[in-house]
């Protein structure tokens, strides 16, 4: 996530801690929720639940908002500690459910090596760099899909390209990062 995208998203919480901005708050749901709750299915909760859990860690952003700190934190970091820590409570309220202490979800997260963090900068910097060499109904597709999270689906409505448009102009998107990319030494994974 680029830092303009931290600051805004702080920027938006700051709004809600503040004067309670319910479209600032509508800004923030949109965009955490989902990850939240796709986060909390990948550590193995049920659909439902992911969904509760998800709901109430948003909720805990619009009454709380006031105790993130971005000097401490990003907002994503904090909300999503917000929802590892209400779901191992999740779990200690669920007395079916037996609690592995080896469960990785449950360990404390290593901290990143300074190499990896330069590492991912450089990474970012040549990927903002191959972006602009991309033709603009190229990169509006990118950028709405990978960094705003959303589906090809949506992204065919909210446009109005049919969705075999859209994805074609991702898929070339991909092609010329890949290639913008491993012309200038950089690597490119696609998952």
């Amino acid at each position: 996530m680029s830092n303009e995208m931290k600051e805004q998203l702080a920027r938006l919480a700051s709004a809600v801690a503040e004067r309670r901005d319910q479209k600032a708050f509508a800004e923030l749901f949109d965009h955490f929720a989902p990850r939240i709750k796709s986060y909390l299915l990948r550590l193995g909760m049920e659909a439902g639940q992911a969904e509760e859990l998800t709901q109430e860690v948003m909720i805990v952003l619009w009454h709380k908002a006031a105790l993130f700190d971005p000097v401490k934190s990003s907002l994503s970091t904090w909300l999503f500690r917000i929802a590892r820590n209400r779901r191992i409570d999740a779990f200690r309220r669920d007395k079916s459910a037996l609690l592995d202490a080896d469960d990785p979800a449950l360990q404390p997260s290593q901290p990143e090596s300074a190499d990896d963090i330069v590492e991912a900068e450089e990474r970012d910097e040549r990927v903002r760099k191959a972006m602009l060499d991309l033709p603009e109904e190229q990169a509006v597709l990118v950028k709405q899909a990978f960094f705003l999270g959303r589906s090809h689906s949506q992204i065919a409505e909210d446009t109005g390209l049919p969705l075999g448009t859209v994805k074609s102009r991702i898929r070339l998107a991909f092609s010329r990062l890949r290639r913008s990319l491993e012309g200038d030494g950089g690597e490119m994974t696609m998952h």
